[in-house]
């Protein structure tokens, strides 16, 4: 049976001289109204949600889950689930709730994160990060047996919180309206939030110490003076002030290099990160020892939900570290930026929340006006990916549609409309569409969506493992047992951070960035040594493989065997990289250019898979793999295309192909082919549309006819005692029509010689038809009769003309017409050498004029031949020969 619940006067009396305590008689009451008889617009099945402001050290995180836990709304086997931003902050916040109910975590409280656990079937309060969360509503849609969510710290807009929230809220309209949903901050925008959750807001005043704040004459001048900065604040709070140190940097970097800068101090100089071990985080958490002054680094893990005990004093840089898209090169940028005033009033407030503190601020008053009110929430900057494909299983699974009017098609519950959506669900801001149409672009690549934006089986299987879709494709393209433990090794790696960090020399300078090779890494994961490895970091990463190990169902040790290059190149198939020639120098499959170092054992390969990309002025591969472009794994066949470009080789007359394989823009395999004649017909009819004028044997014959048709077309509008409907036969609608009255003529040719073999007048003229071609050779002839013989027609002229020696036209009075007098005619009177000597439209004219001088010129230079005076009245007769 279920244990019975906590009373609630108990759990609140836990609030007892916390200043959260106050508004806790109201929030329980909103709460327990009753889901299905809160009136709506309506509608009689209004959720219930709250929104609690309170500010750091207050007693929200770890008073208001015991006390609904108490609630009578909640059935006993029913859980409240609370959400955190950090694995840190989950396992300390169980760890303090449970203590506070004279218990361990694990009990009626327990925790759960990606690396570690305490749970138990007793477990009624359900600690667990984001990411985690999102996992099991994508599992289990209806959150069976969860009477209320608590999503802590929604100020800081991670995506997966603001992901949450639309979820629950989407189950709330459509499935669960009795679910309850708390949210819960410091700093929330408050009006913003209310209107999305509509849902009242419950603000604790709070209970700070006093707190000193103290600005810098001057600004920390660039990004790489942060430490020595930082380190001098330190040692001037060290100087004014008891208690421990607070400072807050940007990351691990600045980090170790500002632990060097204090050295010799003589306070205990500890980090606080989300990389370090669960015991030497506690260690932080717990008081230091009597006497001892501690200075704890902290990145902005320790901005919210904990508690570093024995702080009197924080050192604030003012920067932090956050993950921006760029949409156009399609990768994630870590860029170190400044925070905004509602995380400075966070940090700031450490110190203040056991005993009156002081707050080193290292920028300006100047500065500080210009600060942002809050930090930009993450999906306006982060990689949408994850987001994408969890947005659509999530309407595929739950039924979420958008209509054409906009709405979502669910029932109203009483949640608004904010007008803010994606893929029909309610967004508190709208994801920037280049970045959702990336993220669905590289989603449609790997397999997990289809070409019209609907998930696959393999985007379910996707989603399902729990990790970004670059890393569930590696996962997933693994073929045996021992390769699958080989990809749960590179999702690890590229899960965690690299293990092996750049060290500095004893020479000064940059330390040496390590080669990209992933080889290397997976080496040490199998239990190899490196000078630059980093121990820490390889523990993780072992813990993280076993974990994939478990989702793929694989045995925890099995051994890792097989190619890293085509498993990368399955979950990053818009990297794969090809060299351009020079050492060191790579285009990546997505268009974008990319280098390793001229030294890197991997410059001079010619394809890579690249997982790691370090973005600066340009994109440097920071971890890849030689890739065998006759090795490709099948997921990444799957995405490649062939291209058969033709060409004609000047020498031999012959089609040649040029078979490539195509990955994005990237040519990975380029082979010359001779065509088979089996193939060739298509490839030279669209040689002989592009190339019409050469491609073909046009003779004179050819263009007579051409020239024939296009006056009987000229003609045919006008005179209905013809044939209409005539063809176009100008060589620009020949090349477009070829397939209709040419291709029947190349089966078998499998030359460009072959072609010119074929008689264009004979198909052109069967292309014509019987009547058009009756009607062209009676009234178009290709040469006309005359009493003296036969005078061969040119129809490309403007004006057709009839040629002969002039002896032909001896008998004829007047210049024929053509097409029953339609046509004019021009005659050309040739020399007995076949030189034209006159050319007229009037013949009979000609005689009367033009013809004596023509005549005494050919007297003198051919007088064996016949020149009357009146050639219109003298008999034509055969030529006199030469005795």
């Amino acid at each position: 049976m279920p244990e019975p619940a906590p009373s609630l006067p108990d759990m609140i009396r836990i609030a007892d001289g916390l200043p959260v305590r106050e508004i806790l008689p109201a929030l329980c009451a909103h709460l327990a109204g009753a889901a299905g008889q809160t009136e709506g617009a309506g509608n009689a099945h209004a959720p219930i949600n709250a929104i609690v402001v309170a500010p750091p050290g207050a007693g929200k995180t770890t008073s208001i889950p015991p006390v609904l836990a108490a609630a009578p709304w909640r059935a006993p086997d029913e859980r409240i689930i609370m959400l955190e931003p950090r694995r840190l902050a989950a396992r300390a916040a169980a760890q303090r709730i449970a203590s506070l109910m004279g218990e361990e975590a694990g009990g009626f409280v327990g925790y759960r994160t990606r690396v570690d656990s305490a749970m138990s079937g007793r477990t009624r309060i359900e600690v667990l990060t984001e990411g985690l969360f999102l996992r099991r509503l994508l599992d289990d849609p209806m959150l069976e047996g969860v009477a209320c969510v608590i999503i802590d710290e929604v100020h800081e807009r991670s995506l997966d919180a603001d992901l949450a929230l639309a979820f629950c809220l989407d189950l709330q309209r459509s499935l669960r309206p009795d679910l309850r949903l708390v949210a819960m901050s410091a700093t929330a925008e408050t009006e913003k939030l209310a209107a999305y959750m509509n849902a009242p807001v419950f603000t604790s005043a709070g209970r700070m110490f006093e707190l000193s704040i103290h600005h810098a004459k001057k600004d920390i001048p660039t990004l790489r003076d942060i430490p020595a900065a930082t380190a001098s604040g330190v040692r001037q709070a060290l100087a004014e002030t008891q208690g421990d140190i607070l400072v807050f940097l940007p990351g691990t970097g600045e980090i170790r290099r500002t632990t060097q800068l204090l050295a010799d101090t003589g306070a205990t100089v500890l980090p606080l990160h989300g990389e370090l071990h669960p015991a030497e985080q506690a260690r932080v958490l717990r008081p230091g020892n009597e006497g001892e002054r501690r200075v704890i680094l902290a990145t902005s893990i320790a901005e919210t939900s904990l508690t570093v005990p024995g702080v009197r004093a924080v050192v604030d840089c003012g920067f932090r570290r956050t993950p921006r898209f760029d949409a156009g090169a399609g990768l994630s940028r870590l860029d170190t930026v400044r925070i905004s005033k509602a995380a400075a009033r966070q940090r700031a407030g450490r110190a203040g929340r056991e005993a009156p503190g002081v707050a080193y601020c290292l920028w300006t008053p100047h500065t500080e006006r210009a600060l942002p009110q809050h930090d930009k929430p993450e999906i306006l900057e982060a990689d949408l990916s994850d987001f994408v494909l969890a947005t659509t299983l999530w309407a595929d699974t739950v039924g979420t549609d958008t209509q054409e009017d906009g709405t979502t098609g669910q029932p109203d519950t009483g949640v608004p409309d904010t007008g803010l959506s994606h893929a029909g669900l309610p967004l508190l801001d709208t994801p920037p569409g280049a970045a959702v149409a990336v993220a669905r672009d590289l989603l449609v690549l790997l397999g997990a969506l289809d070409d019209n934006g609907a998930i696959t089986p393999l985007g379910r299987r996707m989603a399902g493992l729990g990790t970004h879709p670059r890393l569930a494709a590696m996962l997933l393209a693994a073929r045996t047992p021992a390769e699958a433990a080989l990809a749960a090794d590179l999702a690890a790696l590229l899960e965690e951070r690299d293990p092996l960090r750049p060290r500095q020399s004893g020479g000064g300078g940059p330390p040496p960035v390590p080669p990209a090779d992933i080889g290397l890494r997976l080496d040490l994961i199998a239990g190899g040594d490196h000078p630059q490895a980093d121990r820490a970091a390889l523990a993780r990463i072992r813990q993280a493989a076993g974990r994939f190990r478990t989702r793929l169902g694989l045995p925890a040790r099995l051994a890792a065997q097989g190619e890293a290059a085509p498993l990368l190149a399955a979950g990053f198939p818009d990297r794969i990289a090809l060299s351009r020639g020079e050492i060191g120098s790579f285009r990546l499959a997505n268009g974008s250019n990319a280098r390793l170092r001229r030294d890197d054992g991997l410059g001079t390969a010619r394809l890579l898979a690249v997982a790691g990309l370090h973005l600066r002025a340009a994109a440097e591969i920071r971890l890849a793999a030689a890739l065998d472009a006759d090795n490709l794994p099948p997921a990444v066949l799957a995405r490649t295309r062939e291209q058969v470009e033709t060409t004609l080789d000047p020498v031999s007359g012959n089609i040649m192909a040029r078979r490539r394989m195509r990955i994005g823009c990237l040519v990975l395999r380029d082979r010359t082919e001779k065509v088979r004649p089996q193939d060739a017909g298509p490839l030279l009819l669209a040689h002989v549309q592009a190339n019409i004028e050469t491609a073909l044997n046009w003779t004179d014959t050819v263009r007579q006819l051409q020239a024939r048709v296009e006056i009987a077309r000229s003609l045919a509008p006008q005179n209905t005692d013809m044939p209409q409907d005539w063809p176009d036969f100008s060589s620009p609608t020949l090349a477009q029509d070829a397939p209709d009255w040419f291709a029947p003529f190349m089966e078998g040719r499998a030359t460009l010689a072959a072609l010119r073999e074929i008689d264009i007048a004979t198909v052109l003229r069967n292309h014509l038809g019987y009547a058009h071609a009756t009607w062209l050779d009676r009234e178009l002839p290709t040469a006309l009769a005359f009493p003296g013989g036969r005078a061969e027609v040119d129809y490309t002229q403007p004006v057709p003309v009839a040629a002969a020696r002039a002896q032909a036209f001896y008998g004829t009075s007047e210049t024929p017409r053509l097409a029953g007098g339609r046509v004019p005619l021009r005659l050309a009177l040739l020399s007995p050498a076949g030189r034209p000597q006159a050319i007229t439209a009037d013949l009979a004219g000609f005689w009367q004029g033009g013809w004596a001088d023509m005549r005494r010129d050919m007297r003198g230079r051919y007088p064996r031949h016949d020149w009357p005076e009146n050639p219109a009245l003298a008999p034509a007769r055969p030529r006199t020969r030469p005795q």
